[in-house]
């Protein structure tokens, strides 16, 4: 009862929408007049993005108790020390212009076990335990049991209201990445009205049959004709729902989500990958950074470097597109490019003192887009020995933190230990 009552009311949404399409579209010199008053298309932008945040919160993923029995297809498990779960895994690295014979087969995948062992086993009673963060979980263990209330648990969470508010900001983004991670074990599948089933928009628009809306600009024209246009890929927001296409919607009504046979299809397209790259690298030449490695996907600062950061640090809405970016490089066949980006950021912010603004979105969104989980703890111990913030470093379990830090003590004592042998020899 509870399906047919969403499928009712999303189609009674897809009827409306197509008719305020319409209607728009007749008052369109009108409409493009309204959006000029300052402030009226901000709120329309964030109206919608109010809109998106309630469709996604009921697909969302919630560890249940030990024994709780799982539905069906819950959700597929993130890429596990051994074995990669879910429909689009792939190699670690391989060539953009390959294409995998059988992306709906596990692969294997040769990963390290440094991050195994009791000592990385969480439970609830944590301090910084998040209910949607499944980093630290294995697939052949029980999950954390649950016999605690949330609040006793929220009470231990943090020394000060500062401290709660910046893990409660890191668990509301977790919800968001373990839905993406878990392929949206829930959400719910609608077309736009007057759409065929068997129509698929985003594959078309890669191939270059069809154009974007509401622009009207086909795939050629964005790369040859947008590249380093940045006022224009500043201010235009209807473009990136087209050149980085998911399976959630965005603030675009007339982009359309992907969906699972478009991206099997996407995947057999050597055109569409090849295009997918070419936008990825104009996204990454308006944030002044380039590609250094088609094979590995490593990136470096391009020479324009320091104007970009200067405008990617002052315009905060690039964070929600450079998750986006990520998000539909796991997606569509380019997942080994998410490490070195995560990784870039992780650099620039931390330890190159860099794009202030963007440092909480590289640790709550950017890393925890990684589709690997193994690459995912390296980067979560890359941000942790590199984090020099007074405030506590809420994207890990403490008891992980207390075993690196444990780590660096016994380190530290070896190569003290070390210089006074040495110092001894040398009086001797």
């Amino acid at each position: 009862m509870y399906r047919r009552a969403r499928r009712k009311a999303s189609y009674f949404f897809d009827l409306v929408s197509f008719f305020l399409r319409v209607f728009f579209q007749a008052l369109s010199p009108l409409w493009s007049w309204i959006l000029r008053i300052p402030g009226v298309e901000f709120l329309c932008i964030r109206a919608r993005l109010l809109c998106v945040r309630v469709q996604n919160f009921a697909s969302l993923t919630w560890r249940g108790r030990r024994n709780e029995p799982s539905e069906n297809n819950r959700y597929s498990s993130d890429e596990e020390e051994g074995v990669s779960g879910g429909l689009y895994n792939g190699p670690t690295v391989r060539s953009p212009s390959e294409v995998p014979e059988k992306p709906d087969e596990p692969t294997e995948v040769k990963v390290e076990k440094e991050f195994s062992g009791n000592k990385y086993r969480v439970d609830e009673t944590d301090d910084f335990y998040c209910d949607y963060d499944s980093t630290w979980e294995d697939e052949n263990e029980d999950p954390p049991r649950r016999s605690r209330t949330f609040q006793t648990r929220r009470n231990r969470t943090a020394s000060s209201s500062n401290d709660k508010y910046k893990f409660i900001r890191f668990e509301n983004a977790a919800k968001d990445m373990q839905n993406y991670r878990h392929d949206y074990p829930n959400l719910h599948r609608t077309r736009h009205f007057g759409q065929e089933n068997d129509e698929k928009p985003n594959l078309s628009f890669y191939h270059g049959d069809t154009p974007s809306l509401p622009d009207g600009v086909y795939i050629h024209q964005f790369h040859n004709e947008w590249k380093g246009k940045y006022a224009k890929l500043e201010h235009t927001h209807s473009y990136i729902q087209w050149l980085f296409p998911l399976q959630e919607p965005g603030v675009n009504y007339e982009a359309t989500t992907l969906t699972k046979q478009e991206i099997q299809d996407f995947l057999d397209s050597t055109t569409a990958r090849k295009n997918l790259l070419k936008s990825y690298e104009l996204m990454l030449d308006f944030y002044g950074i380039k590609l250094e490695n088609e094979e590995t996907g490593k990136v470096a600062r391009a020479d324009h470097w320091s104007d970009r950061f200067q405008n990617l640090n002052n315009h905060t809405h690039n964070n929600l597109r450079i998750t986006r970016i990520l998000k539909c490089l796991g997606t569509l066949g380019y997942r080994h490019y998410q490490v070195p980006l995560v990784r870039f950021f992780l650099e620039e912010t931390l330890v190159n003192g860099e794009l202030p603004r963007v440092k909480d979105s590289a640790l709550s969104y950017f890393l925890f887009a990684v589709l690997d989980k193994q690459e995912r703890r390296k980067l979560l111990k890359f941000a942790y020995d590199h984090y020099n913030d007074s405030e506590p470093f809420v994207w890990c379990p403490k008891k992980i933190q207390d075993a690196w830090s444990k780590a660096w003590q016994e380190q530290d004592q070896f190569s003290l230990e070390g210089n006074d042998w040495d110092n001894m020899s040398m009086h001797n």
